[in-house]
């Protein structure tokens, strides 16, 4: 009787073992399409690894957790699995709590960027801080286009992801509603012109308010 291992049985180069291929993790990039460790090996060495990079244990509640609940290794609570967001990985839930991945997102944000603006300025614009106000500087300090003070919005191209200025919450959200159409936007400055009073230049100097060329005027209120 043959000691060989079946044809369908693969030595691990770890543990030295003949193991089915059951025992081995899927591997598509490799010509058998399974891992080169056994699944125990390679969380072994996984684990290692974790070690020596200075990351620590993955810690486990103490008791054990029901289905359909989860324990959240940050504030130690067992909680609903809806308490969890939703994610791609195979429990389909993060293992932080809702309000702890919030605050690990924020801590994350503000020890890399230094805070939340920083951080979605430079995610969403490809610019900081320092960037927006050296070009609110170049502003004047005002809106680009109806001049108040102090804008907050950075305008940007949607087509091509530039920045073209800093904006107030009004005028920023007048040309998404216009969708950075001009055409639209002239014709609307026409329909203006037409339709509202109008501070007119008759003499250096002499303005005279002339009434719309179209328009009805209000009903009566009862």
């Amino acid at each position: 009787m043959s000691d060989l291992p079946e044809a369908s049985d693969k030595l691990c180069p770890q543990c030295r073992q003949s193991l089915p291929a059951s025992a081995f993790h899927r591997n598509r990039r490799r010509p058998d399409g399974l891992a080169f460790y056994c699944k125990t090996c390679a969380a072994a060495r996984s684990e290692a690894s974790r070690r020596k990079r200075g990351i620590a244990p993955q810690r486990r509640a103490a008791v054990p957790v029901a289905d359909g609940l989860k324990w959240c290794p940050d504030c130690e609570q067992i909680k609903p699995v809806d308490d969890f967001p939703r994610t791609t990985n195979a429990s389909g839930r993060h293992s932080y709590c809702k309000p702890c991945h919030v605050a690990r997102g924020n801590e994350s944000k503000q020890r890399l960027y230094g805070g939340n603006r920083e951080y979605h300025l430079r995610r969403r614009y490809g610019v900081g801080e320092k960037e927006f106000q050296e070009l609110l500087a170049e502003q004047g300090g005002v809106c680009a286009i109806c001049r108040r003070p102090d804008p907050e919005h950075l305008d940007h191209d949607h087509r091509t992801g530039w920045v073209r200025g800093i904006l107030c919450f009004n005028c920023n959200g007048g040309l998404g509603q216009f969708k950075d159409n001009a055409d639209v936007l002239a014709r609307a400055i026409t329909y203006l012109r037409g339709t509202t009073w109008q501070r007119v230049l008759i003499h250096p100097g002499v303005f005279q308010m002339c009434s719309p060329t179209r328009g009805r005027p209000p009903s009566q209120r009862s």
